[in-house]
C-alpha cells in the first residue's frame, strides 16, 4: 500500500491542478467559440454540455491503459483551428446553411432564422449538424483532462476529501479565469492552458516531446488570426477588444461596432439625417410639450441616443445613460463623433438596465429602451438573453414607477417579426393603461404578427404620448424633410405643406394574436411566440444526444454493465438535478442583482462554495441517514418554487442578498450533502463522477423545459428528478472500509 507521501500527495495536488484546468478551459471555450462560430451563440449548453461529456467520457476511461492527456494539444489545435475557419466557411455556406427550419416566420428568432435556402440550393446543411460536429470537437478535446482527474480520484481513498479538492479546484478556476478575462486576450487564457497542459506531460513523461510542442503551438494560433488579419471580420473590422460579454470588432473608418460577428451599433452624428433617434423629441415638441429635463438612457451603447438626448433637452437637464458593456461604453466615449459621454449632464452608469430601474429612486420626463438587443445568450446554462428581464411585464412596472407625472417611455429597435411588436404592445398597454404610439420607418399602417417587422419600429406610451397621440388625430400625419438631419429648429412637422421630400409618420395598427403569451419574469422570452421548445432546439438536442451515446459507447458504458449499478443510476439522477437547480440559481439571481458578469460570476462561485461546506459538513459530521437531507432538499426546493425571488425587490441590498442568497442556496447545500453521503459509498469514484458528469448532460438538456413552464417551474422539474434518485439510493452499495476502495493505476 503505497503510503501519504508516495502516492497520495501528489494525487491530491495534481486533482487540484486539473479541476482548475478543467474550469478555466470550459469557461475559455464557452468564451471563445460562440465569439467565433456564429451558430453556437443560440444553442444554449452547447459548450457546457459538451464540457460534461469530455469529462464523463474521461471519467469512464480512467481504466484505460491508454492517456488521452496526449491527444489533448492535438484536439485542441484542431477545435481552435476550426473555430477560426468557420467565419470563411460560414460565409461560402450561407446560401446552404438552414438555420430557421426553412421558415418565413419563426417561431423563435435569433440571427439567421428567417433565411429561406431551399430556393436557392440543392440541398441544405441543417445548423444541427454544424453545431453537433463542435460538440464532437469540445467533448474530445476536454477528455484528456476528464481522464487525469478520474485517475487522480481513484488514487484518494477518501472520496468526499477528494471530490472536496476537485470542487476547491474548480472554484479557482472560475476566479482565475474571471481575472484573466478582464484584463487579458484569449491568446494569455489558452498560453495559461498550454502552459499547465506542457506540466502535466512533462509530469507524465518527458518523451511528451510532440505533445508538449503543440500544446506550446496553442496561444500562437489564436494570435495568428489577429496579427495577420485573417478572415473577413478582422480585414473589414480590424481592431478587436473582448469585453465580460463579446468579442467586439471595431472599424474606425465606418465607426461600427461589431460583436460575436453580428453588426451591432454605427456611431452616428447627430448630423446624419436619419430621423429615428429624434422621433421622440420632435413628436415632444410639436404636440406642444417642454423639453425634457430628466432622461434616462438604457442600452445607451456608443452614445448615439445620449447625442440625440443633450441636443433636445433643456440646457439643465440630467442625462443618465445605462450600459452594460463597459467596452462598448469606452469606444463610445473615445470616437463617437458628437462626444455625447464628455457632456457633464450625462452621468454613465455600468449597469443592468432592469437593475438600475428597480433601484433608482429618481423620476424621469423620459425613459428610453434604446436598441436594446444584446444578441448573446445571458449565460452558459440558460435559454435567455441579457436583455429579457427588460421586456417583462414586470419591468415595465418599474419603469411606469420611474416615471414622472407627466413623463414618457419610448422603446425602438428593428425587431424583426411582428409578433414581438404584438407582444410589447400589448405588455406597454396592460401595464400603462392605454394604448401605445407605435410608429415604423418606413411608414405601415398595420403591423401584423405573421409579417416580418424589419424596419425602425417606435412604441411609445405615459403622460405625453397621449398628446401625441391627439396630435395625430387632430392634424394628421406628421412630415420629417428628407436628406436633412433634424434639429431643435426644424419646422413643427404637423404644419409642412404638401409636395415636398418628407418621411411620412403615422400611427400604425398593431394586430393583436388571441394565442399570444405575454412575456413575464417567470416567463421572460421575448423572442420566442407562444411556449414551445422549437424545432432548432428539440432538433439540436436529439443530434446531441445521439452523439453523446455514441461516444459513451465507444468509451466503454453499458447499460447495467458497471459496478454498483443502483449507485450510479443515483449519481445520473443527482447530476441532472442539481444542474437544474443551478440553473435556476443563475438566472434568479441575475433578476435580483442584475444580469451582469459579476452577478454570474459571484453566483457560480457561491454554490462551488455550498458545495465545499456541504463536503466539509459530510467529512465532520458524518451523517448516516439520507431521509432527513433529502427531505430538506425537497422542502427547500418547494421553498424556491412558492416564494418567487422578486418579494425582496426593493428590499435594502443586504437584506435583499441574505434573503434571496438563502433561499437559492439552501437547496445547493442539501444537494451537496446528499451527493457527499452516496458518493462516499463509491468503491469506483471514477465511474460514479462519469455517472455524475452524464446526469448534468441531462440536465441541460431538461433546461430546454423552462422554455415551455418558465424558470420558476424547472423547480418542479428538479424536484421529481431528486425524489427519483430518493427511491433509486436505498439500492446503492453501502459504505466500504478504506481497505477496499480501489486506490489507482
Amino acid at each position: 500500500m503505497p503510503n501519504d507521501t508516495t502516492a497520495v500527495r501528489p494525487a491530491r495536488r495534481e486533482l487540484f491542478a486539473a479541476s482548475a484546468l478543467l474550469l478555466f478551459l470550459e469557461l475559455a471555450f464557452i468564451r471563445w467559440f460562440p465569439a467565433h462560430v456564429l451558430f453556437l451563440t443560440f444553442f444554449t449548453n452547447t459548450v457546457l454540455l459538451a464540457s460534461f461529456l469530455g469529462l464523463s467520457l474521461g471519467c469512464l476511461a480512467a481504466r484505460h491503459r491508454r492517456t488521452y492527456l496526449r491527444l489533448t494539444p492535438l484536439m485542441l489545435v484542431i477545435s481552435l483551428a476550426a473555430g477560426i475557419g468557420m467565419e470563411s466557411v460560414r460565409l461560402a455556406l450561407q446560401d446552404i446553411i438552414d438555420v430557421g427550419g426553412n421558415k418565413a416566420a419563426p417561431q423563435m428568432v435569433y440571427f439567421g432564422t428567417e433565411t429561406r435556402v431551399a430556393d436557392v440550393a440543392a440541398f441544405v446543411i441543417p445548423i444541427e449538424l454544424v453545431v453537433g460536429f463542435f460538440f464532437v470537437l469540445i467533448a474530445s478535446t476536454m477528455v484528456g483532462v476528464g481522464q487525469l482527474i478520474g485517475r487522480r480520484f481513484a488514487a484518494i481513498p477518501d472520496t468526499v476529501q477528494a471530490y472536496t479538492i476537485n470542487i476547491g479546484g474548480s472554484l479557482l478556476g472560475i476566479l482565475l479565469f474571471q481575472c484573466c478575462s478582464l484584463w487579458l486576450s484569449p491568446t494569455w487564457w489558452f498560453g495559461l492552458v498550454a502552459l499547465t497542459l506542457a506540466w502535466f506531460l512533462w509530469r507524465a513523461t518527458p518523451r511528451n516531446w510532440w505533445a508538449i510542442g503543440l500544446a506550446a503551438a496553442v496561444p500562437f494560433l489564436v494570435l495568428i488570426p489577429g496579427h495577420f488579419s485573417v478572415g473577413v471580420i478582422l480585414q473589414k473590422f480590424p481592431v478587436e477588444y473582448w469585453s465580460p460579454y463579446y468579442r467586439i470588432n471595431y472599424s474606425p473608418e465606418t465607426r461600427t461596432i461589431v460583436v460575436n460577428l453580428l453588426g451591432h451599433q454605427n456611431m452616428v452624428s447627430r448630423n446624419d439625417p436619419f430621423p429615428g433617434y429624434s422621433i421622440p423629441y420632435l413628436l415632444n415638441r410639436d404636440a406642444g410639450h417642454r423639453p425634457f429635463r430628466s432622461i434616462l438612457v438604457i442600452g445607451a451603447g456608443s452614445g448615439n441616443d445620449v447625442s440625440r438626448a443633450l441636443q433636445w433637452a433643456a440646457p439643465d437637464a440630467t442625462i443618465d445613460a445605462v450600459e452594460i458593456d463597459p467596452v462598448i461604453e469606452e469606444l463610445g466615449a473615445r470616437y463617437h463623433p458628437d462626444h455625447p459621454y464628455r457632456d457633464p449632464r450625462v452621468q454613465v452608469r455600468l449597469t443592468d438596465g432592469r437593475n438600475f430601474l428597480r433601484s433608482t429612486h429618481r423620476k424621469y420626463d423620459l425613459i428610453v429602451f434604446a436598441l436594446v438587443d444584446s444578441l448573446v445568450l445571458h449565460s452558459s446554462v440558460s435559454n435567455i438573453r441579457l436583455e429579457s428581464y427588460l421586456f417583462t411585464e414586470e419591468a415595465l412596472t418599474d419603469v411606469r414607477r420611474a416615471l414622472s407625472a407627466d413623463g414618457m417611455f419610448v422603446m425602438y429597435n428593428y425587431f424583426r417579426q411582428g409578433w414581438i411588436v404584438s407582444r410589447l404592445v400589448e405588455t406597454t398597454a396592460a401595464v400603462f393603461g392605454q394604448s401605445p404610439v407605435v410608429l415604423t420607418l418606413p411608414q405601415r399602417d398595420v403591423v401584423a404578427p405573421n409579417q416580418k417587422a424589419e424596419g425602425f419600429t417606435l412604441i411609445a406610451s405615459g403622460p405625453r404620448s397621449r398628446a401625441i397621440e391627439e396630435a395625430f388625430r387632430r392634424k394628421g400625419a406628421y412630415r420629417i424633410p428628407a436628406n436633412m438631419a433634424p434639429t431643435p429648429a426644424s419646422p413643427d412637422g404637423f404644419s409642412l405643406p404638401d409636395g415636398g421630400d418628407y418621411i411620412g409618420l403615422s400611427p400604425a395598427s398593431v394586430e393583436i394574436p388571441s394565442d399570444l403569451a405575454p412575456a413575464r419574469d417567470a416567463w421572460p422570452f421575448l423572442y420566442l411566440r407562444r411556449p414551445m421548445i422549437p424545432g432548432p432546439v428539440w432538433r439540436g438536442i436529439i443530434v446531441m444526444v445521439v452523439l453523446s451515446l455514441a461516444m459513451l459507447r465507444l468509451f466503454g458504458w453499458r447499460v447495467g454493465g458497471l459496478d454498483s449499478a443502483g449507485l450510479n443510476l443515483t449519481m445520473l439522477l443527482l447530476g441532472a438535478g442539481f444542474m437544474l437547480i443551478e440553473t435556476k440559481a443563475v438566472v434568479h439571481m441575475a433578476l435580483v442583482f442584475g444580469s451582469t458578469w459579476t452577478v454570474n460570476a459571484v453566483v457560480f462561485s457561491a454554490v462551488l462554495v455550498m458545495i465545499l461546506l456541504a463536503n466539509l459538513f459530510v467529512i465532520r459530521r458524518r451523517p448516516v441517514r439520507l431521509a432527513g437531507y433529502f427531505g430538506a432538499l425537497l422542502g427547500a426546493l418547494g421553498l424556491g418554487l412558492f416564494i418567487p425571488l422578486s418579494s425582496f425587490l426593493g428590499w435594502p441590498f443586504a437584506a435583499r442578498a441574505l434573503a434571496a442568497g438563502a433561499l437559492v442556496l439552501a437547496p445547493v447545500f442539501c444537494a451537496g450533502i446528499v451527493f457527499a453521503m452516496l458518493f462516499r459509498k463509491a468503491a469506483k469514484p471514477d465511474q460514479a463522477l462519469a455517472y455524475n458528469a452524464m446526469g448534468s448532460i441531462l440536465g441541460g438538456f431538461a433546461e430546454s423545459a423552462s422554455l415551455l413552464v418558465g424558470f420558476q417551474y424547472l423547480l418542479v422539474v428538479a424536484g421529481a428528478i431528486y425524489l427519483a434518485s430518493w427511491v433509486v439510493a436505498p439500492r446503492a452499495a453501502k459504505p466500504l472500509p478504506l481497505r477496499q476502495i480501489f486506490r489507482g493505476p
